[in-house]
Formats: structure tokens, C-alpha cells, sequence
């Protein structure tokens, strides 16, 4: 099995609370750096999904945090995409350290949404495949 797509991040001085941890909602922003790294390395950009009339949608987004991270800390931010069946997928995200320690787990439901339409579209599998370059990056 091959290792899911990741990206590095060195957590700012500025993302950090009082306490000197990373900030709960600074994850959420690595977590969505890391999916549209994914898209594009894929070969589809936010202009690709526009001006089809297509836009990524977050439905549910749950983090667990495991483990303090602080200014300077250096982490990698895995993402996968577990298609189903129907209109909508999982992403499934880490947030590891670089000694291996998994500092938080990212999960979400997602769909892509015709914009037009404000309705989720019927296989979103299907429409990121036809408008990627390298598919096989996301799984679909």
C-alpha cells in the first residue's frame, strides 16, 4: 500500500493560543491546505472547478486532537479520499509530527456542488476524474 498523499507545515508563532499550543482551529486550515494540495497535484485547480461551475463542499468535519503541537513544530498533513457510493465522501486527514507522533486526525464528509444548481452533484468520483490530469492522486 502506497502512503497517502501529504504535505509539510511548520506551525507560525503566530498560530498558537496562550498556552503556546497550536490554535483547535489552526488544524482546520492545515487540513484544508493539505486537500487542495491534493487537487492540485491531481491536476485540478480552483479556476478548473469554477469555471466548470463546480465548488468542493465541507459537510461535517470532525478533528481529534492527540497531541500538543507548538511554534517551530514540524508536521506532515496526509489526505485521502474514500469514495462511496452516491453524492457525497470521506476525507481522511493526519496530522503527524516529524518523529512519527500523530498529533490530530481529521475526518470529513464532503460532495461538490453545482454552483447553478446549488445541489450537490450526482457522482462526485466521477466529475473529479474527468477533470483531473493524474486521477490517481485522489483515488478516484
Amino acid at each position: 500500500m502506497t502512503e497517502p498523499f501529504s504535505v509539510p507545515v511548520v506551525v507560525r508563532g503566530y498560530e498558537t493560543d496562550t498556552q503556546g499550543h497550536l490554535n483547535q482551529s489552526v488544524y482546520l486550515q492545515y487540513a484544508e491546505h493539505a486537500r487542495w494540495s491534493l487537487l492540485q497535484e491531481a491536476g485540478i485547480r480552483q479556476a478548473d472547478l469554477l469555471g466548470r461551475g463546480l465548488g468542493p463542499m465541507a459537510l461535517e468535519v470532525t478533528v481529534r486532537y492527540l497531541r500538543e503541537l507548538r511554534a517551530g513544530d514540524e508536521v506532515r498533513v496526509s489526505c485521502a479520499f474514500v469514495w462511496g457510493e452516491g453524492r457525497t465522501f470521506r476525507v481522511e486527514q493526519t496530522v503527524r509530527k516529524a518523529d512519527g507522533t500523530v498529533a490530530a486526525e481529521v475526518t470529513g464528509v464532503g460532495g461538490l456542488m453545482d454552483l447553478g444548481a446549488r445541489r450537490l452533484v450526482a457522482d462526485p468520483r466521477e466529475l473529479f476524474r474527468e477533470l483531473a490530469d493524474r486521477p490517481e492522486v485522489m483515488g478516484a
